[in-house]
């Protein structure tokens, strides 16, 4: 009989994550997997259960929480000989994997979309000597995701991010950076710096209109300098898609790119918080098969 491995954060979709999972659990059997559940109590159990599905073969693991719980979840396939293929039930507050997949933000569509015979290999990013999923941000970003609250979270959903970001937008400070990217280099003041793996970044699905998943591309922003005034031209560049042809705005999609400066800087992975300075960040090319809905 096929394995399935449930991965459930129960803290997420402002704690009704259980709820969900009999309906997931009877998908599941109903396509004739045997389903094991693990629930995640505190940081790197979702890692640790993943790696577990790895090493036993299993030929499932489904996902059910937020980015967070997700981006633990795909550290669980680095250096797996056998990666078993990958279920995504969101719940969490902004969902940017799933945006960029097309795997829709209801979660009871979600869950029927585990029914879905359509494979998607997706690239995975490498963070020094970890996975991420979706996007890292260096400065001004990395420190608003950090300090946005679970109380906010749950409260406010997406608009914790924006609310704290229009605040601190305004009187940002720059920070000196050094980018290498394949053959080139950029030094400059920077205030933010953004790589981003899909097209769907904070919630914003048209802030790298022209990336996918598959794409094998890293896509980076550099914000050379953000006033009072600039705030609103980004934020319309934003919605527009064009963020990459902004003035202020340096954009180059490389395959590796390294990130250092003087200063200690911090970094956010996913919506959760990265290592300092240095950064090497790398892709994994169609690394893991994700379920995605038969037609988009």
């Amino acid at each position: 009989m096929k394995q399935a491995m449930i991965i459930i954060n129960p803290s997420s979709g402002k704690e009704e994550a259980l709820a969900y999972l009999r309906d997931v659990q009877e998908v599941l059997e109903e396509q004739g997997y045997q389903t094991s559940v693990n629930e995640t109590a505190k940081e790197h159990d979702a890692t640790a259960f993943c790696i577990s599905a790895c090493e036993d073969c299993y030929d499932l693991v489904v996902s059910i929480g937020g980015d967070g719980t997700l981006h633990e979840t795909l550290n669980g396939y680095m250096d797996q000989a056998h990666r078993p293929k990958l279920g995504i039930v969101p719940l969490g507050t902004v969902n940017d994997f799933a945006r960029a997949l097309h795997i829709p933000l209801d979660p009871d569509e979600a869950i029927r979309t585990l029914r879905s015979t359509r494979l998607k290999p997706i690239d995975i990013g490498l963070i020094n000597d970890r996975i991420f999923a979706n996007v890292i941000a260096v400065g001004m970003l990395a420190e608003v995701l950090a300090e946005v609250s679970s109380e906010q979270k749950s409260k406010l959903g997406a608009f914790a991010y924006y609310k704290e970001g229009l605040k601190r937008l305004v009187n940002s400070p720059s920070n000196h950076l050094i980018i290498e990217h394949d053959d080139e280099t950029w030094v400059g003041e920077s205030p933010l710096f953004v790589a981003a793996l899909t097209n769907s970044v904070a919630g914003f699905e048209k802030m790298v209109p022209s990336a996918s998943v598959d794409d094998g591309l890293i896509h980076c922003f550099i914000i050379k300098d953000i006033n009072f005034f600039n705030t609103l031209t980004v934020g319309t560049s934003l919605l527009l898609g064009n963020l990459k042809d902004h003035s202020d705005v340096v954009y180059f999609t490389a395959k590796e790119v390294r990130v250092r400066s003087e200063e200690s800087l911090s970094t956010n992975i996913d919506g959760e918080a990265g290592p300092s300075l240095p950064l090497h960040l790398r892709i994994l090319p169609r690394h893991i098969d994700v379920i995605v809905p038969e037609e988009d």
